[in-house]
């Protein structure tokens, strides 16, 4: 998410996922003439233990997050499996230098909060 979005306070945390992003396409066209495919997962916001102290009703962040999801709620882990098990197999075989983002729709939208007509 922060290799795409920028946000305060979280600087150094965006450069470095930024340079991951990067990393990956630049391994991508490296690799690729011996048939390895580089991509990567961009996991929205999920729920987590690391996330738990926020994930409360009430909290301002837990309300930013489910209210500009357009799922509308935080993601789970097992959310993540059918993007892993698609690009560990053979029918991405000619998917590269790819970040797939698996998070409800937050990167997709921009304005109001989702609960909002």
């Amino acid at each position: 998410m922060m290799s795409e979005l920028g946000r305060n306070t979280v600087s150094a945390y965006a450069a470095a996922k930024g340079g991951l992003k990067m990393l990956t396409r630049n391994l991508a066209t490296e690799w690729a003439k011996h048939n390895i495919q580089v991509n990567g997962i961009g996991p929205g916001y999920f729920a987590t233990s690391q996330t738990a102290p926020i994930r409360v009703d009430g909290h301002p962040f837990n309300d930013f997050i489910v209210g500009r999801t357009p799922a509308g709620r935080w993601g789970n882990p097992e959310d993540l499996q059918g993007t892993a098990v698609f690009l560990a197999s053979e029918a991405s075989n000619f998917v590269n230098g790819q970040i797939i983002y698996v998070d409800g729709g937050i990167l997709a939208t921009i304005g109001k909060p989702s609960n909002e007509n």
